[in-house]
């Protein structure tokens, strides 16, 4: 019987118990250079990734939102459609969704029983060779490709994790590629130049495939380009290619103009803020042109229009509070940071803006903080629940080095550094101040969880024209959320001072994915 399973037990205690058996595997960011125990124990089970069309999406930054505006927009055509992203915000049943939606607690459990023979039977094997057993993301990508050809679905769109080359969902054959801007991160991993980096990035090009190639530094394009020339991969450039034609500021997001491949669709509504996401619309609209009709059929105006007026992308620029105004993003490296800021300064008129700021171990938190110093008036330091949280003192200390003593606050809690934050935005902002949460994953998830966002997916938004996948149990913040970093407060924040939030509690999950996430920047 799996850990998961047991008479009487609620659906969250099932997840709970499949999500405490996937934790005690090695964490996603230790990545092991291998995809044959992957492939491995997807040939048990009969192969399910090779069910479906695929959609991969790989980069540095914007990996998840692109993810997101794709699936949307297939879900839009009448298609059934899959989606793996990472990390999660709250609930590890976010990564797996089917028609938009995260799997249901139970359904996830009884995915996880399902899949734990052959799980073993892979660890098995690769203990009996001295390799580690499979890993947190390897088992989730396993996971993934089987609730897909289970659903089933008529095709995924399936987010890389870190790198490309030795990625876990990197034993796919997609038939599109989605390459986002690539900047430098997980350095230690990927290599010390872009041009290292985008060559790990390469590793998910396919023969004969069309590649959809974002705005790439100088170096990084030139490398996709010598792989795909060996691949014989077709490739379109941003730029070249494509392009996103223009864009204007609107309420609750901007209007997009994009010139595809077979068309140019022009002022489509998407609610989401700052040049960075309308590439990111850009690169996901001229993916679907290139699965739907090889980039030769202009997609339906209608069908565009209420896919891009629908989609959401959580923890990024999100709004958790318009009065006072509090804004939580979850960039947590240089090129994220730096696009968060050019889309505040450009959606949002903030008079007296107060950074809520927590970082983990292993990023470049000056450069973070110097990246965000010239749009914020003061900076309140403080962490997350995760055990890699960069220590509050340490930060501090970085912090006075970019802004100077008198900027600084210090908070070691985050619910009491977004009340302190609130304060000296409405003091020094006369009614106009905002607060932005930022710094890491772990960060803008709390923040959310504080605030009394709305569950990631919760049933209710549209869903397209597909059937549901779950019921009741689905999102986040449920009883039963592993990742739930607040479960002891009960209620959201209240800014006005009238209750005690609690002490945070212990988020166990490592906080970023292989990718974008535990290991990536503005999603």
């Amino acid at each position: 019987m799996s850990a998961g399973s047991g008479p009487g037990r609620t659906p969250a205690e099932r997840l709970r118990a499949a999500h405490a058996e996937l934790l005690s595997r090695t964490p996603e960011n230790a990545v092991q250079p291998r995809l044959d125990p992957v492939r491995r124990a997807l040939e048990l089970l009969g192969d399910p990734h090779r069910a479906y069309p695929v959609v991969h999406v790989g980069g540095t930054n914007g990996k998840t939102s692109t993810a997101r505006i794709a699936e949307r927009l297939l879900r839009e055509h009448d298609l059934r459609t899959g989606r793996f992203t990472s990390p999660h915000l709250h609930s590890v049943t976010e990564r797996i969704s089917v028609d938009g939606l995260p799997l249901a607690d139970d359904a996830f459990a009884d995915l996880h029983e399902d899949v734990a023979p052959y799980l073993a039977l892979v660890d098995g094997e690769l203990r009996t060779a001295g390799e580690v057993p499979l890993t947190y993301f390897e088992a989730l990508a396993v996971m993934a490709f089987a609730a897909f050809a289970e659903a089933p679905v008529d095709v995924a769109v399936v987010e890389v994790g870190l790198g490309g080359t030795w990625d876990a969902t990197n034993v796919v054959e997609s038939a599109v590629q989605v390459i986002t801007p690539i900047s430098l991160d997980h350095t230690e991993l990927l290599g010390d130049t872009v041009e290292d980096i985008a060559r790990e990035k390469a590793g998910i090009l396919r023969r004969d495939a069309i590649a959809v190639v974002g705005l790439q530094p100088d170096g990084a394009g030139e490398v996709l380009g010598e792989r795909a020339a060996e691949l014989r991969t077709r490739v379109v450039r941003e730029g070249e290619h494509f392009a996103l034609a223009g864009r204007s500021v609107a309420v609750g997001g901007q209007l997009v103009a994009v010139q595809g491949l077979a068309a140019r669709y022009e002022d489509v509504f998407l609610p989401l803020h700052g040049a960075h996401q309308a590439h990111n619309a850009a690169l996901a609209v001229v993916a679907v042109e290139a699965l739907l009709g090889g980039g030769e059929r202009a997609l339906d105006g209608g069908l565009l229009e209420a896919a891009l007026g629908d989609v959401a992308s959580p923890g990024r620029l999100e709004v958790l509070r318009p009065s006072p105004l509090v804004l939580a993003d979850a960039a947590h490296n240089a090129a994220g940071v730096a696009t968060l800021v050019d889309a505040l300064e450009e959606a949002f008129a903030v008079r007296h803006g107060v950074g809520v700021v927590g970082v983990l171990e292993g990023k470049d938190a000056e450069g973070i903080l110097a990246l965000l110093e010239p749009a914020l008036e003061e900076v309140v330091v403080t962490r997350s629940s995760s055990p890699r949280a960069v220590d509050v003192e340490v930060l501090a200390g970085i912090a006075r080095d970019v802004f100077g003593e008198d900027r600084v606050h210090v908070a070691e809690r985050l619910d009491e550094a977004i009340a302190t934050a609130v304060d000296l935005a409405d003091v020094g902002g006369g009614g106009s101040g905002g607060v932005l949460v930022t710094g890491s994953v772990t960060v803008a998830a709390e923040a959310r969880q504080l605030l009394g966002a709305a569950a990631v997916d919760a049933p209710g938004r549209s869903r397209g024209a597909g059937p549901a996948a779950g019921g009741e149990d689905e999102g986040d913040g449920g009883p039963g959320d592993e990742r739930e970093p607040l479960d002891i407060l009960g209620y959201p924040l209240d800014l006005d001072g009238d209750e005690d939030a609690g002490r945070l509690g212990v988020d166990p999950d490592p906080e970023d994915d292989p990718g974008d996430g535990p290991l990536g920047g503005a999603r």
